[in-house]
């Protein structure tokens, strides 16, 4: 089933598609349930940080940001780490394609797909 949110900026798109990930989600080791991408770094750690905020009372769930401009084996190594495996992982298109390519993020289970706006990912495009 696929959701398209359109709205002005400020009236909680996120919050949405964060409750809506979160509410599902059942937390398995080393397994990657949501996948988030978005255009720029800062957006990759805003969204994050709402996961966080949101997964308070949710101590099994871990959340993770993947983009350029960091040490891309520290990804890996985290990725790879049964304990440490998020199972949110917000990230930047080039960063989580790199990470798939090294096959350190295995998508083969990810339950919800989120693309944030995704206009702004297409314009980058050219």
């Amino acid at each position: 089933m696929d959701v398209l949110c359109q709205a002005k900026s400020g009236h909680g798109k996120t919050a949405v598609f964060v409750l809506a990930t979160l509410q599902p989600l059942e937390p398995v080791n080393r397994e990657v349930s949501v996948i988030v991408l978005c255009h720029t770094r800062e957006l990759a750690f805003q969204i994050k940080n709402e996961y966080t905020r949101f997964a308070k009372y949710m101590p099994d769930v871990r959340v993770n940001s993947f983009y350029g401009g960091t040490p891309v084996t520290k990804d890996i190594e985290v990725l790879r780490d049964r304990s440490k495996c998020p199972h949110i992982v917000v990230g930047t298109p080039g960063r989580l394609r790199a990470l798939i390519l090294e096959n350190a993020l295995d998508a083969h289970r990810v339950k919800h797909f989120v693309l944030d706006e995704c206009d702004k990912m297409l314009e980058q495009l050219g």
